[in-house]
């Protein structure tokens, strides 16, 4: 393929020049969607299945509820530590050596005898599943400019379908074949989309050759010079944290008294939010026509008064209970996903040779949000139930809100 991205770096500053064709190939843009909603797919497999987990391997709920936190936590590492690698070497080695880690880490997953190897390989699946956040930059570079906005929504797309739909098929295949065979068939679709990629990915030639250690180094200069960046880091972290307390915490909260409800109704309600994942192409066409700042208020505004809205629970009889909970799921991950695609747009326009590091400091802020989402939830559920659940989300959501509003009328960015 010609669509390969070619670069030099002078004094110090690296300057790209891509070569690329009119259009890129259908095939390629669909491998790439699959691949980034395949990868991040494994983060959430587990969250639908912890109470099969827990009865099945005699854990306790509060014990059980480390292994989402654990996922969360390896991609938050892996995202830190590996995917600024994809600006110093071939992003093609990079990927298909994290989709080899990552069928691997899924295949031991389902053989695990104990929970405490449930977590070591829940661990390196986070780290090995950071693949998805080395394809999304792979499709930022290799797009033509022209239509870059609508690759990266496209492959946003599969991303946001991926985190909704894993749990909607970890629910329905634990609930009829056991939760091992969910972590098999995941670790089937790793290794063929590994094959895809083999076959349809383009090589990359590197944009810097600053080695490890200064590479880190980098991201914090790229914090500390860009203030878009903070922003949108600590903006999507917060969102995050309220997103994962909600997801990590449903499934033990359906399975228990008084609602007795198995890991498909978890699933099918992350099947339902999946509806909001059809917004991220028009989000970035919104965000190119009234600016992303005006996008990413109008998506936390409407994840404060979805979470804010499940206060409302204890008073509902069961079924307006569940009715208003798929409502509300609906509601804050449309709000969080068209926020995050305007943050991309703001991050991506940065620098176009460190987009791999600023893809970094992004995914690290929210990744980190999401595991720390996953620990608060799962201990707030044990000592308050889900109204402390939800006041967590909600004033997560409110700070993530007042973060993006209050520096604007600074005039910080």
């Amino acid at each position: 393929m010609s669509c390969i991205p070619i670069s030099n770096e002078l004094a110090g500053q690296a300057q790209v020049v891509a070569r690329a064709e009119p259009d890129l190939p259908s095939a390629l843009v669909l491998v790439l969607a699959t691949g980034a909603g395949l990868g991040v797919a494994a983060l959430y497999y587990s969250q639908p299945m912890l109470g099969v987990l827990a009865a099945d391997i005699g854990a306790s709920t509060s014990a059980i509820g480390w292994l989402p936190t654990l996922v969360q936590l390896g991609y938050a590492l892996g995202i830190l530590f590996l995917a600024p690698l994809g600006d110093r070497y071939d992003r093609r080695q990079i990927i298909l050596g994290k989709a080899v880690a990552l069928t691997l880490a899924l295949l031991l997953s389902g053989m695990a005898p104990s929970l405490w190897a449930l977590l070591v390989t829940g661990l390196f699946t986070g780290l090995s599943a950071s693949l998805a956040q080395d394809i999304v930059p792979a499709a930022a570079t290799v797009a033509p400019a022209a239509h870059r906005g609508r690759t990266v929504g496209t492959v946003m797309t599969g991303l946001f379908l991926g985190i909704l739909l894993s749990r909607a098929v970890s629910g329905l295949v634990a609930e009829q074949f056991g939760w091992r065979a969910m972590f098999f068939a995941a670790a089937t679709s790793i290794a063929l989309i590994g094959v895809a990629l083999w076959r349809h990915l383009p090589r990359f030639v590197p944009t810097t050759q600053l080695a490890y250690g200064a590479l880190l180094a980098s991201l914090g200069q790229l914090w500390l010079r860009h203030a878009v960046l903070r922003r949108a880091a600590l903006a999507q972290g917060l969102l995050s944290v309220g997103f994962s307390a909600f997801w990590s915490t449903l499934a033990l909260m359906l399975h228990g008294a008084p609602i007795h409800l198995g890991s498909a109704a978890a699933g099918a309600i992350g099947l339902a939010g999946a509806a909001g994942a059809l917004a991220a192409p028009l989000a970035g066409r919104f965000s190119d026509r009234h600016g992303p700042e005006r996008v990413i208020a109008l998506g936390t505004g409407l994840a404060v008064f979805s979470f804010a809205a499940m206060v409302f629970l204890p008073g509902l009889s069961a079924p307006a209970g569940l009715c208003l909970l798929v409502v509300c799921a609906v509601g804050f991950d449309l709000g969080a996903q068209v926020s995050l695609v305007a943050h991309q747009t703001l991050v991506y326009g940065i620098d176009p040779a460190a987009r791999s590091r600023l893809n970094t400091v992004l995914f690290v802020g929210m990744f980190t949000g999401m595991a720390l989402g996953s620990a608060l939830g799962n201990l707030l559920l044990a000592r308050w139930g889900w109204m402390g659940v939800t006041a967590l989300a909600t004033g997560t959501a409110v700070a993530a809100l007042l973060v993006r509003l209050w520096p604007s009328s600074a005039r910080t960015v």
